[in-house]
């Protein structure tokens, strides 16, 4: 993996921003960071995500005419062995080239050399995967931790690849997660 695109999961990670878009943000504030190059989503009048590509970002709102309200963002990482336009042309042109798979071990040795740790997190998804959060970002990351069904094709994920990084997940998520999923090693 070049060192650019490294360079953009460790910033993520470490600010809890895309290209210094936060998950509260505004639409039109994201929109500006990441452009215009989107597909919005809803289900209903309350809720809304727009698709930058690997991108994704979240808002709500409890009634139709309100504003929206930033609620999260999810970099989609297992999208990458597919290749094409997964990654969105503004992190592209700040980061360059981005590699179909990014190892979770690397990340987390990268991010230990810059003094960044993240804390394993029991999840609902084990074990199939693991899930880790960095503190001070409220940073999550989803590691794929068994085979993918149907072999290795183009466009699968390997075993300690990473599948997505989020944010926000609060200390207060990571505590309901411990008190009903219990130890990450289930």
């Amino acid at each position: 993996m070049t060192p650019y695109s490294l360079a953009f999961y460790l910033d993520v990670i470490t600010t809890g921003t895309v290209l210094g878009a936060k998950p509260t943000d505004t639409p039109d504030r994201v929109t500006d960071i990441l452009g215009a190059g989107f597909a919005e989503n809803s289900f209903d009048k309350h809720s809304m995500w727009r698709d930058y590509g690997m991108a994704e970002f979240f808002w709500d709102r409890r009634k139709g005419q309100l504003p929206w309200k930033g609620h999260h963002f999810t970099l989609q990482v297992h999208r990458l062995p597919w290749g094409g336009e997964t990654v969105n042309s503004r992190v592209r042109e700040r980061y360059g080239r981005f590699e179909r798979h990014l190892r979770f071990d690397r990340l987390e040795q990268l991010l230990g050399r810059r003094g960044v740790h993240l804390e394993d997190v029991p999840d609902a998804n084990a074990p199939d995967y693991s899930l880790h959060w960095q503190p001070s970002s409220q940073v999550a990351v989803m590691v794929r931790r068994t085979p993918e069904e149907g072999g290795r094709r183009r466009g699968r994920s390997r075993v300690g690849d990473v599948h997505a990084i989020y944010s926000s997940l609060s200390a207060d998520m990571v505590a309901w997660h411990r008190s009903h999923y219990g130890s990450p090693d289930r």
